[in-house]
């Protein structure tokens, strides 16, 4: 009997508390809906594949996704760790990028922010900003860089690469490498 009174009580005081945010964070009833600042649809754990004629070209994962309209443009907010993997022409050999966030926008341009990591066979370039253009596919930052492979490891502030990372320009650059 002690239980079932315990639970009525229990009952009564989660009915009389409602749901809702704390008083502090409750907008009031004059705060405006704007719609360009939600989300059109959101995904968990979103893997994505892209192909071509059955060749595939990327892959994309992000822990979350939202998808918003601006100007009638889609742009989507890729969050909680991103991995993007480009495979070229043969589908093969890939480049990848992480980072902690990206934004991906209409026109497939892909901007990465935080602890972004490109890495191509074995060079590997670490920055905080990286933009990767879908209309020349070049990889470009600029922000601090740092590029190692097997010779060295080169820095500078400014960067621009193919999708490969084979032929790249660093800017105002400064490193230690082993010449053969």
């Amino acid at each position: 009997m002690k239980r079932f009174a315990i639970f009525l009580n229990l009952t009564a005081f989660l009915l009389s508390g409602g749901c809702g945010a704390p008083p502090e964070e409750r907008r009031s009833l004059e705060t405006p809906f704007e719609a360009d600042k939600q989300p059109v649809q959101e995904s968990w754990n979103l893997d994505l594949a892209l192909t071509d004629t059955g060749i595939k070209k990327a892959s994309l994962r992000a822990a979350h996704a939202e998808e918003f309209q601006r100007e009638g443009k889609s742009v989507y907010i890729l969050e909680g760790g991103v991995a993007v993997a480009f495979y070229g022409n043969t589908g093969n050999s890939p480049t990848t990028i992480t980072a902690d966030r990206a934004v991906v926008h209409e026109n497939q341009d892909i901007e990465a922010y935080g602890n972004v990591v490109a890495t191509s066979g074995q060079t590997v370039l670490k920055t905080t900003y990286l933009k990767r253009t879908a209309e020349d596919r070049l990889i470009r930052s600029n922000s601090h860089v740092a590029i190692s492979d097997p010779d060295g490891t080169v820095q500078g502030i400014g960067f621009e690469s193919d999708e490969a990372l084979k032929k790249y320009r660093i800017f105002k650059a400064s490193g230690e490498a082993l010449v053969k």
